[in-house]
């Protein structure tokens, strides 16, 4: 590799670009079924999240879903205005506002997260289950392990927003 001596960087860049060719190769494959339903990809996280989790904070559905507070911010307010969600404000606490799915919300991801999901085992496919597993274990290694950098508060904070057990 042109400027690269050291074969375990050489083997590490590789690995890296085919960890995003193949990542971008899956979004391209599920990516058109939430097209047709005007949604992004953070947009279907939410909804999802919302569904099998329950009502949230936003902060708590910006870790989950892997977005900044300020495009978690803007996610929202988009799925507000379609009809979506709504933000429900605690009474007993004025400051605590749980996101919470509406009717509408709820049946379009009910009907859609089982088609998502077959679009991803399709996606998939050319994994067996037993490579499947080891996959799932390498990526959570690789996610533990990528942190180990970063300053211990830090580390903590993007184990929950990548859901990585410590």
């Amino acid at each position: 590799m042109h400027g690269i001596d050291d074969p375990a960087t050489e083997a590490a860049v590789r690995a890296y670009v085919k960890l995003l060719r193949a990542s971008r190769a899956v979004t391209t494959r599920v990516e058109p079924r939430l097209t047709s339903r005007c949604l992004t990809a953070t947009q279907l996280g939410v909804l999802e999240a919302v569904l099998h989790k329950g009502p949230m904070t936003q902060r708590e559905l910006g870790r989950r879903v892997l977005t900044s507070a300020g495009n978690m911010t803007d996610v929202i307010d988009k799925l507000e205005g379609r009809g979506l969600l709504r933000r429900n404000r605690s009474a007993e606490d004025r400051r605590s506002v749980r996101i919470e799915l509406t009717p509408c919300g709820r049946a379009l991801i009910e009907d859609l997260f089982p088609e998502h999901a077959r679009d991803i085992t399709a996606a998939m496919g050319a994994l067996s289950g037993a490579e499947l597993a080891v996959l799932d274990g390498l990526l959570r290694k690789l996610g533990r392990g990528a942190l180990l950098d970063v300053e211990r508060e830090d580390a903590q904070l993007a184990a929950e927003q990548f859901n990585i057990e410590r």
